[in-house]
């Protein structure tokens, strides 16, 4: 079995993320919004990388990359962070099709759990799901994750609105000092 961690998204990154793009571009149409060309270049995720870390250096996020046997395979990362009495952020991840199958989503996650309760001193993570995207639905029950509301065309991909379901998890962590 391969190893999975995860690790905070660096600048030398890039390229490896464009390619990863640009190959599975086709693959997650359904699940992502259309991007501008730009954004499957190394010069375009060398901008978004910079703005990641931005939002991270605000705490505003935790922007992190997927590994396996030293090589990224995907992203991971909680967004959207507030603070005050919410202590909560939104879980976002995905996998090459290259290596989906083989437990890498589901490690990540549960990688990312702990990185949101015991660094971020999250309350609480959310999430979304498209309704067809059974895996990702099975990945976060498997790691506690509770679905609590169906939004309806909620999200534009592919030509057309779509409904997702809204999951949450409730972590222990206490707010940061």
């Amino acid at each position: 079995m391969s190893s999975t961690l995860i690790r905070l998204i660096e600048p030398s990154d890039g390229p490896v993320l464009a390619d990863l793009h640009t190959r599975d571009k086709q693959a997650y149409a359904r699940w992502l919004p259309a991007r501008p060309a730009e954004f499957y270049t190394p010069d375009g995720q060398a901008a978004a990388i910079e703005s990641l870390l931005a939002a991270h250096g605000d705490g505003l996020a935790w922007p992190g990359v997927v590994v396996s046997d030293e090589t990224v395979i995907g992203q991971v990362s909680i967004s959207s962070i507030l603070r005050g009495p919410f202590q909560k952020g939104f879980l976002g991840y995905w996998v090459s099709t290259l290596h989906q199958g083989l437990g890498h989503t589901s490690r990540a996650v549960g990688l990312a759990l702990r990185i949101a309760e015991d660094e971020l001193h999250l309350h609480r993570l959310e999430a979304h799901t498209q309704l067809e995207n059974l895996a990702s639905q099975a990945i976060l029950r498997k790691h506690g994750f509770r679905s609590w509301g169906i939004a309806h065309d909620h999200f534009y991909a592919e030509g057309a609105w779509r409904d997702e379901v809204f999951w949450e998890r409730r972590l222990t962590g206490t707010p940061a000092p």
